[in-house]
C-alpha cells in the first residue's frame, strides 16, 4: 500500500512559481509511474503531468506544456512539480498519484493511489 503526501502549495501572484513535492511511503517507489492532476472549481479532475519509473518519459497537456516540469528522485521517494509562469486559471487543488505499472499515463483511472491534495491559488 502506497501513501502519498503532497506539499508546497500556497498563494502566488500571476507569473510566479511554485514547486510541489509528493513524498511516497509504503511501496517500492522506483517501480511506480507518478502523475500530477488538479481539480479546479466547477471542473472535473484533469491531468497535469506524468513521469515513468526511470524519468525518461514525461507527458503534459498543452495547457501546462513549457511552464510545468515533473521530475522525481527515486533515492528520496519523491516526485516534484515545478510550476513556472503561473496563471489564475492554474488555481486548483493539486493531487499526486501513483501507478503500480512503471509506465506514465494521462488517465485518472490508471492510477491506484492518491494523495490528499495541496491547494494552489494564483492571484491576478
Amino acid at each position: 500500500q502506497v501513501q502519498l503526501v503532497e506539499s508546497g502549495g500556497g498563494l502566488v501572484q500571476a507569473g510566479g512559481s511554485l514547486r510541489l513535492s509528493c513524498a511516497a511511503s509504503g511501496g517500492t517507489f522506483s517501480r511506480y509511474a507518478m502523475g500530477w492532476f488538479r481539480l479546479r472549481p466547477g471542473k472535473e479532475r484533469e491531468f497535469v503531468a506524468s513521469i515513468n519509473w526511470s524519468s525518461d518519459i514525461t507527458y503534459y497537456p498543452d495547457s501546462v506544456k513549457g511552464r510545468f516540469t515533473i521530475s522525481r528522485d527515486n533515492t528520496k521517494n519523491t516526485v516534484y512539480l515545478q510550476m513556472n509562469n503561473l496563471k489564475p486559471e492554474d488555481t486548483a487543488v493539486y493531487y499526486c498519484a501513483a501507478r503500480s505499472s512503471g509506465l506514465a499515463a494521462t488517465s485518472t483511472s490508471l492510477y491506484g493511489y492518491w494523495g490528499q491534495g495541496t491547494q494552489v491559488t494564483v492571484s491576478s
